[in-house]
């Protein structure tokens, strides 16, 4: 197939499947790097960061009392404002890296929240952080676009570049590449510790949310515009794009690929998930929540409360999807029947969702400072943990979920054992 010419040139002709052949093999982890050419280091378009993006309150969706319990085994008490992102390495899961509003980033141990290091040098809030795939690595990222890598091992910086304005940032699954997401509506990739470079030029718009699918080869991002494409990372050229009707009507706010990568789905403002097919570009479901119109204000001066997707995810041992709701809903679909299966209601807004790897268990964190943990067979909750006193901003599951790394806009990243009533 031939790529598109430019964006949003690809023509569906009647009912003609578009197929792309995908080699499964995956690549070596210098193969992807070794062929990028066409180094672009354009700089244009860095505007000051939105700092009102990250505002939060301390008190918000906090429940009275909810200080006075705490289930966690570890706190870590570095940081002196809200913490936005956590990571852990993926090969041993035994370091946390943790980033925040007071512009410091730290990679520490999760058994004891002794520090490692600090990764030193940010001049804005910490958005972004997380582990190359053989954790040699670690990257942060501040919302001004200031990228730094770190050799973990040595405790050193290795490499840093400046772009727009930071929206996400995520580590190739199989090599030393680091791909990110800007304000104008770039998305770059870069090889590490070499910094080669490549450009993929989006709408003129934020590109919201990224994911590298699992062959290494194509990766999947969305626009403030609601449209999203799927890349080739080698040619840099845009495979598929989904825009009008097939694409969303608001903002995306995040993307997931299911566990071969044949399936990605995007979550909006609209409050719409998108099933789309990876291989054909085309929509094979939308899912609607129902009865999802936004509440009414309560009193004078207020306004009406706003709804949208926040996180969304495939179970890998289930044809299983779960969706989560700025409203406090979590949906789980059923693939196989493109059907809402349950709907498990929160207190207060999901902020992210996890699945387990190996089983149908689905963990959320919310606006509550709750985690909790949900058994996707039959909607049920299993348990609920708390210990922060405002809003949970992001958290991670380890390996054989046994433990959840949090953090807080209450300045915490906590660690928390999982217990398990089936272990």
């Amino acid at each position: 197939m031939e790529p598109a010419e430019g964006p949003g040139e690809l023509g569906f002709h009647g009912d003609e499947e578009i197929i792309e052949v995908v080699e499964l093999g995956p690549p070596g982890p210098d193969d992807l790097a070794d062929e990028m050419e066409d180094v672009d280091f354009d700089d244009e378009g860095a505007e000051e960061p939105d700092a009102e993006a990250w505002e939060t309150e301390d008190d918000e969706g906090v429940e009275d009392g909810m200080e006075a319990q705490d289930d966690s085994e570890v706190t870590f008490s570095l940081h002196s404002a809200s913490v936005f992102c956590v990571s852990l390495d993926p090969k041993t899961n035994t370091l946390a890296v943790t980033g925040g509003e007071d512009d410091k980033a730290f990679v520490w141990h999760v058994s004891d929240g002794e520090l490692l290091f600090e990764c030193s040098g940010h001049k804005d809030s910490v958005t972004c952080a997380g582990f190359s795939h053989d954790s040699i690595f670690v990257a942060t990222g501040d919302m001004s676009g200031l990228i730094k890598v770190w050799r973990v091992d040595a405790k050193e910086e290795v490499w840093s570049f400046e772009v727009g304005d930071l929206e996400w940032m995520e580590w190739h699954p199989q090599a030393h590449v680091l791909l990110a997401g800007t304000a104008d509506g770039n998305s770059w990739m870069w090889k590490i510790p070499s910094g080669d470079c490549k450009t993929f030029q989006g709408p003129a718009c934020p590109a919201t949310c990224g994911r590298i699918l699992p062959d290494g080869k194509r990766a999947v991002v969305g626009y403030e515009d609601g449209t999203m494409r799927i890349w080739d990372l080698k040619q840099g050229t845009s495979l598929h794009v989904l825009k009008g009707q097939d694409g969303h009507q608001d903002p995306l706010t995040c993307v997931a690929s299911n566990q071969d990568g044949s399936l990605i789905m995007t979550g909006s403002v609209d409050c719409h998930a998108k099933l789309v097919n990876s291989a054909t570009g085309k929509v094979v479901c939308v899912f609607k929540m129902e009865n999802m119109a936004p509440k009414a204000p309560t009193g004078e001066g207020e306004e009406a409360e706003s709804n949208s997707v926040e996180s969304l995810g495939f179970c890998n041992v289930m044809p299983l999807a779960a969706v989560g709701y700025l409203d406090g809903t979590l949906a789980i679909y059923d693939l196989s029947t493109q059907s809402l299966r349950h709907k498990c209601q929160h207190e207060s807004g999901i902020v992210q969702l996890l699945w387990e790897d190996s089983s149908a268990v689905v963990y959320t964190c919310s606006l509550d400072g709750a985690v909790r943990l949900w058994d996707a067979r039959s909607g049920k909750m299993i348990s609920e943990y708390r210990g922060h006193s405002a809003e949970i901003l992001d958290f991670a599951v380890n390996k054989d979920a046994s433990i959840v790394v949090t953090t807080s806009g209450d300045h915490q990243a906590k660690v928390f054992c999982v217990q398990r009533p089936d272990r």
